[in-house]
């Protein structure tokens, strides 16, 4: 399957007793479909991985894929900073039918550069299915250098990467010098356009959970070449990309469903739901946008 230029980082949603809503996260897959996603990635940040035992994060990929079917890419994030434990939910998240894995830098233990490949060659080795690098320093202290992202570019199953450095020249340098058929995506919305603009394949995006049909538009509008009206699109949406990361994602876009008619429940602590504060200004914010997804009827 070919995975799509749109993945949204899809969030997770719980019920009143903090438990995963599985009937609830369906509705959320295929509503996300519908407004535009071309795949979801289950079990990331957003979806508040490091809060949810494998066994939720497993039933979370089969429902999601059950529920989506063939026509759509569900990419599972099953790693982490344990090696071992990274590698065996990967190889349970396959067996799930799960079309690509997301190969997280890991947080914490901050391995040196030969340890990062090591660790994403080991776990791409013992699969069949694409892997998706994913370098995110603002969570992990960790940045993924170029150097070690080409290596790992050179590995059949691993198709791409969701970067998330912010570091326009080594983003730009990763498109220019890796593999024609190596992927690159924006880890971050407020940067779509510069990534795609420079040659960089999609977005992996926590926005479109509410507003993927407006990102799908711009995407769109760069790969017809209409550069001015997409950058046009992009100033649109900027302070909403903004403002979805005035706290620690995912709790504002969680905020945004719940206020915009889509119920999916609060985050789990440590996390926790928005200020007043926080509030006023997001309400502010918001309301000068449509939303794109809708309940199910």
């Amino acid at each position: 399957m070919k995975i799509g230029r749109l993945i949204t980082a899809m969030i997770t949603p719980f019920n009143d007793q903090g438990d995963v809503d599985y009937i609830k996260s369906r509705k959320l897959a295929s509503a996300l479909i519908e407004s535009g996603s071309d795949g979801l990635l289950v079990g990331g940040t957003t979806g508040e991985s490091p809060s949810m035992s494998d066994d939720e994060k497993l039933r979370l990929f089969s429902e999601i894929k059950s529920e989506v079917g063939d026509n759509v890419s569900v990419i599972a994030g099953t790693t982490d900073n344990n090696h071992k434990k990274s590698l065996e939910l990967s190889l349970e998240a396959e067996k799930i039918g799960v079309d690509a894995l997301l190969l997280t830098v890991p947080s914490y233990n901050k391995p040196t550069q030969e340890g990062l490949y090591r660790h994403f060659k080991s776990i791409a080795e013992a699969v069949s299915i694409p892997g998706i690098l994913y370098n995110v320093p603002s969570r992990t202290s960790l940045n993924m250098d170029l150097g070690t992202t080409l290596r790992l570019a050179e590995i059949d199953n691993i198709i791409g990467i969701k970067e998330a450095s912010s570091d326009q020249f080594q983003i730009t340098q990763i498109i220019d010098s890796s593999p024609d058929d190596f992927l690159v995506w924006s880890g971050n919305d407020d940067e779509t356009f510069q990534v795609m603009s420079v040659g960089g394949y999609g977005i992996v995006s926590v926005a479109s959970n509410i507003i993927g049909l407006q990102i799908k538009d711009m995407i769109t509008l760069i790969l017809s070449g209409k550069f001015s009206d997409a950058a046009m699109q992009h100033r649109k949406l900027l302070p909403l990309f903004k403002a979805l990361f005035w706290v620690t994602n995912p709790i504002p876009v969680k905020y945004a469903l719940n206020i915009s008619g889509f119920p999916v429940g609060g985050v789990r602590l440590p996390l926790y739901e928005p200020d007043t504060d926080f509030v006023n200004k997001f309400d502010n914010i918001i309301s000068d946008f449509e939303i794109d997804i809708k309940y199910p009827s």
